[in-house]
């Protein structure tokens, strides 16, 4: 459950939910805050788009030799032959299910109520503590369905000033959690788990790969 970290002291079962991108379009404000914004691609949606958070990061890692261009490659080769049952929006089981509407009145007021049910999937990373939540909703501007991935931090892993645990936040304080060599095959398994979320995820990823790889290391 979401707290309120002004009035509540931090425990070690909080966490930070972190909606990580890793594309952004080209005209979009947020172009400004990509370090590579002429590392550009066609998107699944026609647009042309920029290397941005996650894709970033990985970018970098093949640049500073934490990763090797073989195993982006080795990545994209085994993306490409995955079959196309396997993305979370072809599964069955994986669906949006909502209940039969019942009769609810309140206050003078008739409403039809129902029980809905999204799909919550989890996928943990237990050498480094942190989990990945993908849970399938409506499209917001659109008809359907889309997986929505969130990556799960321990707040013991920011870096802060003063720890944060036993205490509440400052105001507007902030906090950084931090990459390293450490976390390369997080990267790579993040990007496969983000492959999975759809047809059109499936397309991005290959061709920020492939940009990737086309790009000489310097």
């Amino acid at each position: 459950m979401p707290t309120a970290t002004r009035k509540k002291p931090f425990s070690p079962q909080h966490y930070i939910e972190w909606q990580i991108s890793y594309d952004v379009d080209k005209t979009d404000k947020d172009i400004s805050l990509s370090t590579l914004p002429e590392k550009e691609f066609k998107g699944a949606n026609g647009k042309t788009k920029a290397l941005y958070e996650l894709s970033e990061f990985l970018y970098y890692f093949v640049q500073w030799g934490w990763i090797l261009p073989e195993e982006i490659k080795a990545l994209k080769d085994s993306l490409q032959n995955m079959p196309k049952n396997m993305f979370l929006t072809e599964q069955d089981d994986l669906k949006i299910v909502r209940g039969y509407c019942r009769h609810k009145e309140i206050f003078g007021l008739n409403f039809q109520h129902l029980a809905v049910q999204y799909p919550l999937l989890v996928y943990f990373f237990d050498s480094l503590g942190i989990l990945v939540e993908i849970v399938i909703r409506e499209k917001q501007r659109a008809v359907g369905a889309q997986p929505m991935l969130y990556v799960c931090i321990p707040i013991t892993h920011l870096n802060t000033q003063t720890p944060l645990l036993g205490r509440m936040a400052g105001l507007k304080e902030c906090g950084s959690f931090i990459l390293g060599a450490g976390h390369k095959d997080f990267l790579l398994e993040l990007f496969k788990i983000f492959a999975t979320l759809s047809p059109n995820h499936h397309h991005d990823i290959l061709q920020i790969l492939e940009v990737i790889i086309c790009t000489k290391k310097t």
